[in-house]
């Protein structure tokens, strides 16, 4: 009894705390309820509020699109009616126009009408006068025509005739007074010099010392410098001074500046000597372009090929009857200039025909043409305008004369050689006679190198070892000696010494 009263009040007190229990739960589950009614009202009106700012920015920006939309199309309809207010107006001007061409035409019309009219009445009225003239005359108008022409011929032939004779009486006594004040005023109006004769060059040194080392052992180095350049080398007793002879000015210019360089060296041997001498040959060629190009800045002469200007460098080292070349190509350039301009003519061409004139005199090769011949091929060559080609070829009359310019070139050639003190015959014979011993040498087989020295009175040829031998040197020698014997002439005798040398050539390396 006690038990089942005990478990009654136990379950009666479990029903209690479950119905308390279940009335928390629901409280609590209905304040939940509500607080998440209550965010979720919160989220939404958050929610349309950032949609309705979302809504109202893309509303702006579609206005703001429209609006310049708009405006655009209102500046297109502007330009639009502004275009057809302008074609308009262009319409209204073209009418105009037209309607002032048809005024225009019509009165052009109407003028070539009144002209018509006119230019008839005109030929009726001539054709009636002309019948009154031949019915007067007895004559028809192409009788009279040709009368009117015969007689005027006539008598324009006979004043022509009058006035030629006239003219050619005054030209024969002016022509002579003319020609004569031209070329005087010419010649004073130049600069000249006389003649230089020279064939030695005198180098100056320091101390006699030098010449022992200059001669070396057993006389090797001044034979080495001997053979390299084709200058005699005369080493004597004058103080302080050693005498480069030859008749070539290129030559001795290269053997004194060999010479300059190897001294102020101070290594003086064989070898050393064939590269000075090389190396300076190589500057002697530089100088040779240099002096041309000078030349041709200094007398105004441009354009000319760099060839050309080679060899009015090389004119330098060459005389012409012991006036120098460049001097004579130069004063004569000059002369044509003043004598062309007198005339009236192009100076500058005669003064470029001029300085090219003897061009003929300094080929590298030296073939079996007339210098003016040779000279006229060259320029031919390089491309000089006919009237200058024709000027050099003809100044010594090998050819004919084509143009004003040949005689002025001739004439002017002949006042700077026949000029006083300006050339003298025996220095160009006796260079000819040299140039005809080393040619005649040179002729022969197997000789490399010929050298006339001491004013002609030796001449040295230098053949290969390997296409001579020591036993045909003297045959060689002889029949040189015999050559030069039956064919040339000369004075006192010339000494023929055949050199040939073997070299062994090694190199430490």
């Amino acid at each position: 009894m006690n038990i089942i009263l005990i478990i009654s009040a136990f379950i009666g007190g479990g029903i209690i705390t479950w119905i308390t229990v279940n009335f928390i739960v629901k409280t609590r589950a209905k304040n939940l309820i509500q607080e998440a009614e209550a965010k979720a009202e919160v989220l939404k009106q958050n929610k349309l509020i950032e949609v309705k700012e979302k809504y109202l920015n893309l509303k702006e920006e579609y206005e703001k699109h429209i609006a310049e939309r708009n405006a655009k199309i209102q500046q297109i309809e502007a330009k639009i009616q502004q275009r057809e207010m302008q074609q308009g107006q262009i319409q209204a001007d073209l009418q105009r126009k037209s309607s002032e061409t048809d005024a225009i035409k019509a009165n052009l019309e109407t003028q070539i009408e009144v002209i018509e009219n006119k230019k008839k009445e005109l030929e009726r009225i001539h054709k009636e006068a002309l019948g009154k003239l031949e019915s007067i005359s007895g004559l028809s108008v192409d009788q009279a025509k040709e009368k009117l022409v015969e007689s005027l011929k006539d008598e324009a032939q006979t004043e022509a005739m009058s006035y030629i004779n006239e003219r050619m009486e005054e030209a024969k006594m002016t022509a002579n007074k003319e020609a004569k004040r031209i070329i005087v005023q010419t010649i004073q109006r130049v600069a000249t010099e006389t003649a230089i004769e020279n064939s030695v060059t005198v180098f100056h040194i320091e101390s006699d010392e030098l010449k022992g080392r200059i001669i070396g052992r057993e006389g090797r180095n001044i034979r080495a410098l001997e053979a390299a350049t084709g200058i005699e080398i005369i080493v004597d007793d004058t103080p302080e001074a050693i005498v480069l002879s030859g008749f070539d000015p290129v030559r001795r210019e290269i053997a004194r500046l060999a010479l300059h360089q190897l001294v102020t060296d101070g290594r003086i041997h064989p070898a050393r000597i064939e590269e000075v001498v090389a190396k300076v040959k190589k500057q002697v060629e530089e100088e040779i372009i240099e002096t041309g190009k000078r030349t041709t800045i200094d007398m105004g002469v441009h354009g000319l090929h760099p060839e050309l200007i080679r060899m009015i460098g090389k004119m330098k080292y060459r005389s012409s009857y012991g006036q120098n070349l460049l001097q004579h190509a130069r004063e004569t350039a000059n002369l044509c200039a003043i004598m062309a301009s007198e005339l009236g003519l192009n100076p500058k061409k005669a003064k470029r025909a001029g300085l090219l004139h003897d061009i003929g005199k300094v080929p590298d090769d030296e073939p079996e043409l007339p210098h003016a011949i040779l000279g006229m091929k060259l320029a031919e060559k390089y491309k000089e305008k006919p009237e200058i080609c024709n000027a050099i070829g003809a100044h010594h009359d090998e050819i004919e004369m084509t143009s004003l310019l040949s005689p002025i070139v001739q004439v002017c050639d002949a006042i700077s050689g026949a000029r006083p003190g300006a050339r003298r015959e025996i220095v160009e014979a006796y260079i000819k006679r040299l140039n005809d011993l080393e040619n005649l040498a040179l002729s022969y087989p197997g000789v490399l190198k010929t050298y006339a020295i001491q004013a002609g009175r030796e001449l040295r040829v230098i053949v290969g070892a390997d296409k001579i031998s020591d036993k045909d040197t003297e045959t060689l020698s002889f029949d040189i000696a015999k050559k030069i014997q039956d064919e040339m002439t000369y004075p006192g005798q010339v000494k023929i010494t055949v050199i040939r040398e073997t070299r062994a050539v090694s190199f430490a390396k």
